[in-house]
């Protein structure tokens, strides 16, 4: 066995994981004065942040907030947190003017102003968007002015396996390097944020970076954090269908936003594009069954070729790459895993049950999303509760010292076998998933029971 030597060199005030839009923002918005660490599991821009293509919400006017507020409580099965729901939208407009006066180009009108798209579940145009790449556009600039700053460290190739925890308060974390697998690193800080994403990787089909497995899911079943709806897993309606496994690529909302059509087999139209995710996916999957088909189709016909071209050039070069010229024919598209809805249980300001610790972005649960995530909500929510944590951690003065004995007691065997341990974690987060579904139904089942018997008596009394 490898000698397995922990090094206790890298210290923080702040420790990061993850570098997509809820970790960068995060350290943007933390004091200049604050030593920062940042680490990825794979390269700086391996985050399903970058995949992000339709575009981010905005709180229009005072007029809109209602029409957001329900749009998105309908899309989440009315299961959200009003009060997330609520700092979100209100949040929405000075996240925007962040991300412009950092330099994200949103599409204008001929006038100056911003231009807005529609997507599903949407009654009204507010998501501002970049052509097909709003997630690049956003999280590139955000990662640009990451770079600047003194006070942050990046390191890529870097992978989380434990928190360093007492008496429910994180020290810090315990990695491995990918690029020096037999050394073991712990990272002592005042404050840990988890950003680092879903839990896409351990889906067959799926729209997410595979790397993303859900380990700070696993870590907080270890350690007795509290999760909130693991089983709520998101499948995007239309992904570019191939014959081979893996990650698929993600045919935007926003190509249905802008009047693209689902049909069948026969050319024939058969589900409101415009229903919320789940609906709609679950009507693809019907429609599948019924054609016994791998896919359905969707055609791009009510879309000027001009606007197809400016406004979804990557999706319409890839089609091209896959054989198919999105302006002349229909493309094949199937459902896929694509958002993590449930995650590590946090408050309003992205705190977790364990002091000391913050999660953000897919990896938390903050209750906004509800069962269904409204499209174009994932990178706004990201952005807002990233924020509030790291002004929440702004003002709070205590510190933490490096304690030996803690380190003295890690069991250097635990992370040894790398394989064995990722696929443990892999297991705690399926067996979560899986029981919390169980749970789901039983209450489901209970509730029909009880329906039924109530119906029985009104009828015993009619």
């Amino acid at each position: 066995m490898a000698n397995y030597n922990i090094k206790l060199n890298i210290q923080a005030d702040v420790i990061i994981v993850g570098t997509g839009v809820s970790g960068l923002y995060a350290a943007l918005n933390l004091p200049r004065d604050k030593k920062i660490v940042m680490i990825t599991k794979s390269d700086l821009e391996s985050s399903d942040s970058f995949l992000a293509q339709g575009g981010i919400c905005v709180l229009k006017n005072d007029n809109d907030y209602d029409s957001y507020f329900e749009d998105t409580m309908r899309a989440g099965h009315y299961e959200n947190n009003k009060d997330s729901v609520d700092i979100m939208i209100r949040s929405s407009q000075d996240v925007i003017n962040d991300l412009i006066y950092f330099g994200v180009d949103f599409k204008r009108n001929d006038d100056g102003s911003l231009a807005f798209t529609r997507e599903g579940a949407h009654s009204t145009p507010r998501i501002l968007f970049h052509e097909d790449i709003t997630g690049k556009e956003i999280t590139s600039h955000l990662l640009e002015q990451v770079k600047k700053l003194e006070n942050v460290t990046l390191i890529e190739e870097m992978t989380m396996l434990d928190i360093i925890e007492k008496d429910n308060s994180c020290y810090g974390i315990i990695c491995r390097s990918n690029k020096e697998p037999n050394q073991l690193i712990t990272i002592t800080g005042d404050y840990t944020i988890w950003a680092c994403g879903g839990i896409g990787g351990l889906f067959f089909n799926f729209t997410n970076f595979r790397h993303l497995t859900g380990d700070a899911l696993a870590i907080s079943l270890k350690h007795d954090i509290k999760l909130q709806n693991p089983d709520y897993i998101q499948i995007h309606p239309t992904t570019l269908y191939s014959k081979t496994a893996g990650r698929r690529f993600l045919i935007s909302e926003s190509v249905r936003g802008e009047g693209a059509l689902l049909l069948n087999n026969a050319g024939e139209r058969f589900v409101d594009e415009l229903l919320p995710r789940d609906v709609v996916a679950n009507a693809i999957k019907e429609q599948m069954e019924k054609d016994d088909k791998p896919c359905v189709w969707l055609s791009l016909a009510p879309i000027p070729k001009e606007d197809i071209l400016h406004h979804f050039p990557n999706i319409y070069e890839r089609c091209l790459e896959e054989g198919y010229d999105a302006t002349r024919e229909p493309i094949p598209v199937v459902p896929a895993q694509h958002y993590f809805m449930g995650g590590v249980d946090v408050n309003r300001y992205s705190k977790t049950s364990m002091n000391r610790l913050y999660a953000a972005g897919e990896t938390s649960c903050n209750g906004v999303h509800g069962k269904n995530r409204l499209a174009s909500n994932s990178l706004l929510e990201s952005l807002v509760f990233a924020k509030r944590a790291a002004k929440q951690m702004s003002g709070q003065k205590e510190t933490i010292s490096t304690a030996p004995e803690l380190f003295a007691a890690i069991d250097r065997s635990i992370y040894a076998d790398a394989a064995a341990l990722s696929s443990q974690y892999h297991e705690y987060v399926r067996e979560a998933i899986i029981a919390a579904d169980a749970k789901m139904q039983q209450v489901q089942d209970a509730r029909t029971k009880a329906t039924v018997a109530f119906r029985k008596q009104c009828a015993q009394v009619g």
